[in-house]
C-alpha cells in the first residue's frame, strides 16, 4: 500500500535553507519507491539570506515557505495546514536551514530552541510512533523531539556530536553511505553532506534512510 510521507523543508540552498541535493534525492527515492511525498515548510522569515556564489550574507528578507516552494515546484503546504494523522512518516533533509530556520542550533548550539510549529509537527509523529528520518545536520533536532537517550548520527564531527550529547542524545558515528536506526524511537538518521564529497555519496545513505522509513511505515510498492 502506498504511503504518504511528509518532507519538511527549510528554504532553498545549503547555506540558508534546505540542502537541495538532499531534498531532491529524498523526493526522487520516494517517487521511485511508489510513495507519495507531501512537502511542508514553516511560513516564517529566514534567519538570514546567503549569497551562494560568495558565501556572504545579503541584505535581503526571504520567506522559508516561499523559498522551499522552489524545490517542491510549488507543490507545498505551510505547517499550519499540516495534519500528521493523514501522514505516515516524516523526513527532514539537512542544510543550514535546519539549524537556522527550523531551529537556532547554528547560533545557540546545545542551547538551541526548535521553532514552535516545527517541534509540534515532529512530536506529533513521535507520539504516534510513526517513523522519522533525519538527514545531515537535522539530527540536531532529535533530542528536542524525543527527549534524552535518543540515538542518532551526524557522521563523525566531534563538535556537533558533543552538542548532541549535551542536549541528551546519544551520538553514534556512522559512515556516509549508511544509516543509524533507533528502534525504540522509530528514528532513522544518516550523515549525507556532513561527510559526503559528492552527490552520489550523499545519495547512498539517503536512499537507505528513505527505504528504512518506508519499511517502518509499512509501505508496499
Amino acid at each position: 500500500m502506498s504511503k504518504k510521507i511528509a518532507v519538511l523543508l527549510s528554504g532553498c540552498g545549503v547555506f540558508d535553507g534546505s540542502e537541495i541535493h538532499e531534498a531532491v534525492i529524498t523526493l526522487l527515492r520516494l517517487s521511485g519507491r511508489g510513495a507519495q511525498a507531501q512537502c511542508f515548510a514553516p511560513n516564517i522569515a529566514q534567519t538570514e539570506v546567503i549569497n551562494h556564489l560568495t558565501g556572504q550574507p545579503m541584505a535581503q528578507s526571504r520567506n522559508v515557505l516561499e523559498e522551499s516552494a522552489r524545490i517542491a515546484r510549488g507543490d507545498i503546504k505551510g505547517l499550519n495546514e499540516a495534519n500528521s494523522s493523514t501522514l505516515d512518516a516524516l523526513i527532514v533533509p539537512g542544510g543550514f536551514g535546519a539549524a537556522k530556520n527550523l531551529s537556532s542550533f547554528a547560533s545557540a548550539g546545545a542551547d538551541m530552541q526548535v521553532q514552535a510549529d516545527v517541534l509540534a509537527f515532529a512530536q506529533s509523529f513521535a507520539k504516534a510512533g510513526k517513523p522519522i528520518g533525519l538527514i545531515c545536520i537535522s539530527p540536531t533536532l532529535a533530542a528536542a523531539i524525543y527527549g534524552k537517550d535518543v540515538i542518532c548520527t551526524i557522521g563523525n564531527d566531534e563538535n556537533t556530536a558533543a552538542a548532541l550529547e549535551k542536549m541528551g542524545a546519544k551520538h553514534q558515528p556512522c559512515p556516509v553511505g549508511d544509516i543509524v536506526y533507533d528502534a525504540q524511537h522509530n528514528l532513522v538518521s544518516t550523515p549525507a553532506y556532513m561527510l559526503a564529497n559528492s552527490i552520489s555519496e550523499a545519495a547512498e545513505g539517503i536512499n537507505k534512510l528513505v527505504d528504512k522509513v518506508l519499511e517502518l511505515a509499512g509501505h508496499r510498492q
